[in-house]
């Protein structure tokens, strides 16, 4: 897993970074009018576009590609601009186009850069369009798993079903330059040919609602193909489509079918344009492999002594017995749509802290780290016969042997029997886990070079860094980290480990401004607000949870359902995509109107759903109070968004419904104090974050949270829906040192307590565990969560004081404004989408040092704590006379500055 991917400065004006709606270089895009984004990076300060001018090629043929251009923007003057909306003439489905950037200087100079987009099937594609049937197994041959033999798990009593092996020998034709294999599965694959594994995505192709659609990939398998026969091969298992998914004992698995099925197109493209179709269909054969079972929650198991050397490469000789004709299920296109995000991949590997002998051929491995992932174990000298097995867990029990019993019914089991060789790695691949530890049993050694952790998540480029000078903060930090990366698996899951899994919508928008700051996630959630959008019932309610699953808290609940309105929002401030509002208006201002009218009188307390209300908080907050809040901020926000969009109609309707809402809100359960009903900390901060009170009573509900807040400890009470806040709101009415205070307490309920006793990632509960009472009930104490984790944001914005102004877009405007509290020194770097955004300060021996980086075409207004705002110097001369530096401002306490691109820094006296 890479850093922020970023360029080095040169002496002039570079465009670097190049992307198609969002991702490099992607290939098989569905969208007919891509957005072209590119980052700058000079070394030399006030540097700042004046005009861009961007080319796109239609590219034709391999080595000696033919490129002709098919549109040209020409020269746009202009120095905002770090992306481009394809309009030049339709796009043509199943084509590679180049495309250039060329960014102009105002000295004049021009600097280009270039990338390529492939598309895939597209809409009206005609004679590009699918022909592949669906193909599955032998229905005559599909049962569950073999009973299980002495020693092994009794998972098939859960009706666990083998994966299954397909193939297809074919032979190309002469003088072949270019295939791609277009291919999905109702269930997980992975494709081979010619015993070459096809690309290195792991769950493909992740989780939809299959009833909505069912995403596609494309690969380049130019280098794959050989002379004379050929074998295209796959193995599809479960997965989310008929595994087991979610907690619901009456519905816990084959959720949208009953055995897994793929659909594949190899495209082979020859000199002179003729192109073949290799598709699937009866022509395949099928058969039972070595995988007994492959259950996302369950686990998978591998018997190596039905393995079949050869049966993905040319000459394979069939056993007619054990191989049959493919099932066709159907011909049905319609739901196939293009991946728009990155898939999950194996991104890195863990090596164990510590290997612990439990007992005989018992094992147990710390892998130093909580991670969503599976083993890697290699494995030597086996009778055939002999079995291997390995049970996963996040904490150990007061015996020190493996606690799972917080993980429900999902087994997390992986099982190898042996077939005989003389070595072999055990990697199972349509599974993974949650989990810390590994008990390993069955093998009379294990030691660390034989096992490694592999680590599985969306493979989301990492954009962020933080550090500072408290090494618990850094290690909350990390942990924050590591829970964003355990849980974007495909979609935004609540965790890694239990028999859950689920994409709850709550989770996902509390956390969302931490997760960009720490990874570009705009392609990520892109996807999973198709599938937010597509869960949306007829009437206009959102659901609790995405991909939907029936039976499963259908009906939104506030702070849940809002995300609908609330993640769109977030990601057009962060990324600058207005695509983002313009397909989810529609959504958000159907889910408004349902809100609307079942509560007339503005009061949200009809059709709440399950009503969460703050979950989890040691301070509950009253639900009409959490809900009408809600109702007023998503309000507000689809308001904005109409106006963004050129809906002006509606901006005006929806806005003035906001402020009537926020009028209910404060004559319904504030009083002349101040005081807000519940009189907890989640309601003045929901009350103040979303600017619902009128001026005069602000300050009276700020001062009566930051009473709660010290009465507390200083300590924080809230659940999911007000950690996010708490910093935030403190430090924006100049409470920062409270703020601080919160990060270093050690008593639960605090960030600190965990960490203090061995937390590696985020906990679902403020008291998880504790000393007093050990572990909290098993029925729902996850190890592994990032809502509460959702004050890294202010890591980046307040301790850091990595920020954009509040109504700046994209980073267009930043607001560096570093809050020390009692740290000496604290840095952050981010990789906006217009390039590099970095602040690093310390304080030593009286004297505050701030560097600032700030990316060409941006401007910042920069706050510097200082005792003498004369003495400020940047880069040792006086601040007035630094280049591209203005004085903006003092107040008590601080110098603001307003400074253009460029590197600086800044110097000043706080004692």
């Amino acid at each position: 897993m890479s850093g922020p991917q970023s360029a080095a400065p040169g002496p002039g004006l570079e465009p670097y970074g190049l992307r198609c709606d969002h991702r490099v270089e992607p290939l098989g895009i569905g969208e007919t009018a891509p957005l072209l984004s590119w980052r700058l990076a000079s070394a030399r300060r006030g540097d700042a576009p004046t005009g861009h001018r961007v080319r796109v090629l239609a590219v034709r043929g391999g080595d000696a590609a033919e490129e002709t251009l098919v549109w040209d923007t020409g020269q746009v003057t202009g120095p905002e601009a770090v992306s481009v909306r394809y309009a030049g003439p339709a796009l043509r489905s199943r084509t590679r186009y180049a495309w250039r950037v060329a960014v102009t200087a105002a000295d004049g100079s021009v600097r280009e850069a270039g990338s390529w987009f492939e598309t895939g099937v597209l809409p009206g594609a005609g004679d590009a369009a699918w022909t592949a049937s669906w193909i599955t197994h032998d229905p005559a041959d599909i049962d569950v798993v073999d009973a299980p033999e002495e020693g092994e798990l009794a998972l098939a009593d859960h009706g666990l079903q083998p994966a299954i092996r397909m193939r297809r020998p074919f032979t190309p034709g002469a003088s072949s330059v270019r295939a791609r294999l277009y291919v999905t599965a109702r269930g997980l694959y992975e494709m081979r040919l010619n015993g070459t594994r096809v690309g290195d995505a792991e769950l493909a192709p992740g989780w939809t609602d299959y009833r909505d659609r069912v995403d596609y990939q494309v690969h380049d398998v130019t280098a794959l193909l050989r002379d004379g026969e050929n074998v295209l091969a796959a193995t599809v298992a479960d997965g989310w489509w008929s595994g087991f998914t979610g907690f619901d004992p009456r519905r816990s698995g084959a959720h949208y079918g009953t055995f897994p099925q793929l659909l594949a197109e190899l495209h082979v493209e020859y000199a002179g344009g003729a192109t073949e179709v290799i598709g699937t269909g009866p022509e395949w054969r099928t058969a039972r492999g070595p995988i007994r079972y492959a259950d996302l929650l369950m686990g998978e198991c591998h018997d190596l002594r039905r393995e079949t050397p050869g049966w993905d490469r040319p000459g394979f000789g069939e056993d007619p017995g054990a191989w049959r004709a493919a099932a066709v299920t159907g011909d049905d296109h319609d739901l196939l749509t293009a991946s728009v995000a990155q898939p999950v991949r194996a991104v890195r590997d863990l090596a164990p802290r510590a290997v612990t002998r439990l007992g005989e051929r018992a094992h147990l491995v710390d892998f130093g780290q909580n991670f969503a992932g599976r083993v890697r174990l290699t494995v030597r000298g086996l009778p055939s016969g002999a079995r291997v097995t390995i049970r996963h867990g996040e904490a150990l029990d007061g015996d020190g042997a493996l606690y799972t019993d917080n993980l429900r019914t999902a087994a997390a089991t992986d099982v190898l029997i042996a077939g005989g060789e003389a070595e072999t790695v055990f990697e199972p691949r349509f599974t993974y886990h949650g989990f810390r530890y590994a008990e390993i049993t069955g093998l009379d050694e294990v030691g660390p070079a034989d096992v490694r952790g592999v680590v599985l998540h969306s493979d989301t480029p990492w954009a962020g860094e933080f550090a500072c000078s408290d090494p618990d903060v850094e290690r909350l930090h990390h942990a924050i980290a590591w829970g964003q990366r355990s849980n974007f698996v495909s979609v935004p899951t609540d965790c890694p480990q239990r028999d859950e899994r689920l994409g709850w919508l709550a989770d996902a928008q509390v956390f969302l401004p931490t997760a960009c700051l720490n990874a570009d996630v705009a392609a990520f959630f892109d996807g999973w607000l198709r599938e937010v959008r597509g869960a949306q019932s007829p009437g206009g309610c959102f659901t609790n949870v995405a991909p939907r699953l029936a039976g499963v808290a259908d009906e939104g609940a506030p702070g849940w359902a809002d995300a609908g309105v609330l993640v769109p929002w977030h990601l057009y401030r962060v990324y600058g995509d207005e695509r983002v509002l313009e397909r989810s208006y529609d959504s958000m201002a159907a889910w408004i109107d349902f809100v609307h009218r079942h509560n007339p009188d503005l009061v949200w307390r009809n059709r709440v759903g399950p009503h969460f209300a703050d979950w989890l908080a040691p301070a509950p907050t009253p639900r009409e109070v959490v809900a009408t809040a809600y109702f007023a901020r998503s309000t507000d926000l689809t308001a904005r968004t109409a106006e963004i969009i050129g809906r002006g109609e509606d901006a005006r309707r929806y806005g003035a419904l906001a402020a009537h809402i926020r009028t209910t809100f404060t004559e319904r359960f504030v009083t002349g104090g101040g005081r807000i009903e519940g009189d907890t900390q989640t309601a003045y901060l929901l009350a103040l974050a979303f600017d619902l009170l009128p001026a005069e009573l602000v300050p009276h509900a700020v001062e009566r949270l930051v009473t709660l807040v010290r009465e507390a400890g200083p300590g924080v009470t809230t659940g999911f829906l007000g950690v996010g806040l708490i910093a935030p709101v403190l430090d924006a009415h100049g409470h920062a040192d409270l703020a601080h205070a919160l990060l270093r307490r050690t008593d639960p309920p605090s960030w600190l307590y965990p960490l203090r006793h061995g937390a590696t990632t985020i906990w679902e509960r403020w008291d998880g565990y504790t000393d007093e009472r050990g572990f909290q009930a098993a029925a729902m104490n996850s190890f592994n969560h990032y809502a509460l984790g959702s004050v890294g944001e202010w890591l980046y914005r307040g301790v850091a004081g990595l920020d954009q102004a509040p109504g700046s877009v994209g980073y267009r405007e930043l607001l560096i404004r570093p809050r020390p509290g009692r740290l000496t020194s604290a840095r952050a770097s981010y990789e906006s989408v217009r390039g590099t955004v970095a602040t690093g300060w310390t304080v030593r021996d009286g004297v505050f040092t701030l560097e600032v980086t700030v990316p060409p075409g941006a401007t910042a207004t920069v706050h510097i704590p200082t005792a003498d705002p004369g003495g400020v110097r940047e880069g040792g001369r006086p601040v007035a006379e630094a280049d591209g530096v203005r004085i903006a401002g003092a107040e008590p306490g601080t110098l603001r500055c307003r400074v253009t691109s460029g590197e600086y820094r800044f110097t000043a006296d706080v004692q």
